[in-house]
């Protein structure tokens, strides 16, 4: 079982910035995904085991960053913050697969999850 410790949501005015952190019990590709009241829970970024290769949705990209680093932690760096935005995130970890991947299926560990959210 893969351990997972989420920090860094908070409250924050629209076009400030969060940075999240998930630490993990070992080295996986890795994923953030977001879930905002009444909606399914929605891919927002992704990094493979390597750090290499990353993976955004369409509605995040050029404003957050998905990076690690060799301690086995995962960042959600999120900037020009949108009320949009607000929602509950969770990392995730896919212990089979090497490359990120999108679909929440793919992921076996899950965080406990970090409120987020962004005032108008």
């Amino acid at each position: 079982q893969v351990h997972l410790v989420e920090s860094g949501g908070g409250l924050v005015q629209a076009g400030g910035s969060l940075r999240l952190s998930c630490a993990a019990s070992g080295r996986y590709a890795m994923g953030w995904f977001r879930q905002a009241p009444g909606l399914e829970r929605e891919f927002v970024a992704a990094i493979s085991w390597s750090g290499g290769i990353t993976d955004y949705a369409d509605s995040v990209k050029g404003r957050f960053t998905i990076s690690r680093d060799n301690a086995n932690t995962a960042y959600l760096q999120m900037n020009s913050l949108k009320p949009e935005d607000t929602a509950v995130y969770y990392c995730a970890a896919d212990r089979a697969r090497q490359r990120p991947e999108v679909r929440a299926g793919a992921y076996d560990s899950w965080g406990q999850g970090t409120q987020v959210t962004v005032s108008s």
